[in-house]
């Protein structure tokens, strides 16, 4: 089966790097091409968590991720569609990619029903009824108009046992046949989803299967879940070799800086995570050598900025000092400058992770770093 996006999304694969299976590429979109590798800032209810649109442009931010779980439980998709789909509704005219909300769905163990046809759920805020299948889901995400829209499929509960994993597998792969099915607008590129939990035949078997539909680009899910690391990077490097090479990968809710090395260095192009602006809700901030946090006292007279070097709006304008002083007082504003710092930090460590693979330079890139990250 085909998605009829091909007319107006195009993926090349520009560059592999010649130490490592890293690789370079453009993803063209109706909004907009896409460098890649990419991080990918996570506005779950449309707004990355205390920034404005245009904070988030000048981190460089080339696609934002939403969530169509939360749109649809609280703004309403209609709504969103009114004002000319989540582009206008945010007034954010570059690429946007929806989650389909099924990880999100089957994380309310207690509080949902799946059958075959499709997963009845309450809304833990106030207890409503709510169903979705995969054609609501399509529906769903067709009304808010991302450029870039996921599968609903069911991910498979961490841990779980071997039978439990298939048959979440097998019924991904059936949703994603109606998935295809029932989305019909062309400048919306469907992804399907890798499931298989943590079992190497299964993970084997659902990438076949999904690689067996011609579409725009392939997501690897069911991964940082709850597991180590090894077993992320694991089933990372086991998996992305499956998906067709001339097509982007995307890694789900994975977007530590060691994550995005790792990832990037077994052939994954597109990563999202919530961590830039939940670290820095909790005083975190990204540098080079490993995480930090400005609660700390060493940072009372420090007049430098988070990171040397960094061009972001915080690290230009102000000091570690000062940025202590504003957690301490209470002022939210801290939250907002350290994550304008996070957010463009790990954009910037995707570019510049891009720029080493173009040079055949990633592996050096990927040594120099990750044992300075690991602790982040």
């Amino acid at each position: 089966m085909r998605d009829n996006a091909h007319e107006y999304f195009k993926y090349e694969l520009v560059h592999e790097c010649a130490q490592t299976g890293a690789r370079a590429g453009v993803l063209t979109t109706p909004h907009g091409m896409i460098e890649t590798p990419i991080f990918m800032p996570v506005g779950t209810n449309s707004a990355v968590k205390t920034l404005t649109c245009d904070q988030i442009e000048d981190t460089g931010a080339q696609i934002i991720l939403a969530n169509s779980y939360h749109l649809y439980l609280r703004a309403g998709t209609k709504l969103i569609k009114k004002f000319g789909g989540i582009h206008g509704w945010m007034n954010w005219h570059k690429p946007v990619l929806t989650d389909s909300g099924g990880f999100q769905v089957f994380s309310l163990a207690h509080l949902n029903k799946i059958t075959e046809d499709g997963v009845e759920f309450r809304d833990p805020k106030d207890g409503k009824k709510h169903f979705i299948n995969p054609e609501v889901s399509m529906e769903i995400q067709q009304d808010i108009g991302a450029d870039i829209i996921m599968a609903f499929d069911q991910c498979a509960p961490y841990p779980c046992d071997y039978d439990t994993a298939k048959k979440a597998m097998e019924r991904t792969h059936r949703w994603l046949e109606r998935c295809f099915k029932a989305k019909t607008n062309p400048r919306q590129a469907l992804f399907p989803i890798v499931q298989g939990a943590f079992f190497d035949d299964l993970r084997r078997e659902s990438a076949a299967v999904i690689s067996s539909y011609d579409a725009v680009g392939y997501a690897i899910g069911g991964l940082s879940v709850g597991e180590s690391k090894d077993i992320m990077n694991h089933f990372t490097e086991f998996t992305a070799p499956l998906l067709p090479k001339y097509k982007p990968r995307y890694l789900m809710g994975v977007g530590t800086p060691e994550d995005l090395l790792n990832g990037i260095k077994h052939g994954i192009d597109m990563f999202d995570c919530v961590l830039p602006t939940r670290n820095a809700r909790h005083g975190s901030f990204f540098t080079w050598e490993g995480k930090k946090n400005i609660k700390n006292k060493e940072f009372h007279e420090d007049d430098r900025p988070l990171v040397e070097g960094c061009n972001c709006y915080t690290c230009k304008n102000h000091s570690r000092a000062y940025l202590r002083h504003l957690w301490r007082c209470g002022e939210s504003t801290a939250a907002t400058l350290l994550s304008i710092h996070n957010t463009k930090f790990l954009i910037d460590f995707a570019k510049k992770a891009r720029q080493a693979v173009m040079e055949d330079r990633f592996g050096d890139f990927y040594n120099e770093h990750y044992l300075s990250l690991i602790h982040i």
